[in-house]
């Protein structure tokens, strides 16, 4: 079979679960945040602070992670020749489901991934972010079953393909010039924050060497965990399932291995305890994830092999983070912020008219 196909397999899909389960957890041993060892939401989030777009300043740094998974499925596209330049995916509607993704996943504070990883840490308030991830996913298999649709894509020219990673490259370069200083907020270009989360990450290298790692594998293999879930749903398949089931059960034994598992709901790391917001951001965000069609890890992916309308999605996600923190949307551990419950309801509104008027059109 070879490595070109093998991480495709059933047993495949099982080890990169089990890797990424076993990477998250020793980059938050390394200095990540607790219970946050990889979460793409908070990551492009902190990404968006870096870059000036937000000044919220305990959340600004450029993650290597971000940068790697990016390339790491660039470099595997090439080599496996699966690098395909296309585009023309209802772009518009993607961008705004990046945002409307975000808005939900920062209400929760979390990813899917952050969701699973929260749950093997031991924070039971992931419990309520799983089911309502889940929810959202659900409702967005009733539109699928309706005949909802983004449109196919098509075939472009190469360089389309190539802008995105071309960006990656950039901020990765940026990054090297520019280093975070100790005790100085910004070099020059770059914000960096000196306290809270944002103040916190594993060595450089060592993140940039486990994104392009887990960008590669996750390349050949489809991991997607909105994936997992609505073909469960839809199709009773189970393949990407095992993914999500190896991730969670590793990083649960690694944190044991590691002293990182703290049972609790209160005092969690980079959490709060309401539970049906939690509920409710990722209801939002899982629904987006759905429409949009792969959960915000799965877009990074998806952007490297030359999927522009997965990169127009990315983009919306991190315009998303600004906008959660100069808008008063995101969460913190104190609570949810104090426009939350408007920007959800809105933000679900506007999931259901999306999953209402694109259906395909009977001919």
């Amino acid at each position: 079979m070879g490595l070109k196909n093998f991480f495709a397999t059933k047993k495949g899909i099982i080890i990169v679960g089990a890797l990424i389960g076993i990477l998250a957890p020793v980059l938050q041993k390394l200095g990540n945040p607790g219970n946050m060892g990889i979460c793409v939401a908070c990551f492009e989030r902190d990404i968006a602070g870096a870059l000036g777009f937000h000044r919220a300043s305990v959340v600004q740094y450029l993650r290597p992670e971000i940068l790697g998974f990016v390339l790491g499925s660039l470099v595997a596209s090439l080599v496996y020749k699966e690098f395909r330049p296309r585009t023309g995916s209802a772009p518009l509607v993607r961008f705004v489901l990046g945002i409307i993704a975000m808005i939900g996943a920062l209400v929760f504070l979390g990813c899917p991934w952050r969701a699973l990883l929260r749950l093997a840490g031991g924070d039971a308030n992931a419990i309520f972010g799983l089911m309502g991830l889940v929810v959202g996913i659900w409702i967005g298999t009733l539109f699928f079953k309706k005949g909802y649709t983004l449109g196919r894509s098509f075939p472009t020219h190469y360089s389309v393909g190539w802008i995105f990673p071309l960006i990656i490259i950039g901020l990765l370069i940026l990054r090297i010039i520019f280093p975070p200083i100790p005790g100085q907020i910004k070099n020059k270009i770059l914000f960096y924050s000196i306290k809270g989360p944002g103040s916190m990450h594993a060595p450089f290298l060592i993140s940039l060497g486990v994104g392009l790692f887990i960008g590669f594998i996750a390349q050949r293999s489809r991991f997607c965990t909105m994936g997992a879930f609505r073909d469960l749903i839809l199709f009773k398949h189970f393949h990407l399932f095992l993914g999500v089931i190896s991730l969670l059960f590793f990083a649960f034994i690694t944190n044991l291995l590691l002293n990182q598992f703290h049972f609790g709901i209160s005092n969690q790391p980079v959490a709060h305890s309401m539970e049906f917001w939690n509920f409710a951001g990722m209801v939002v965000a899982g629904l987006a994830f759905a429409l949009a069609g792969g959960c915000p890890g799965r877009q990074l992916f998806l952007a490297g092999e030359g999927d522009a309308d997965a990169a127009i999605f990315v983009l919306g996600m991190i315009t998303g983070g600004a906008i959660s923190h100069n808008f008063g949307l995101a969460s913190s551990p104190k609570g949810i912020g104090p426009h939350s419950i408007e920007a959800l309801i809105i933000c679900f509104l506007v999931c259901i008219f999306i999953g209402f008027t694109m259906r395909k059109k009977e001919v």
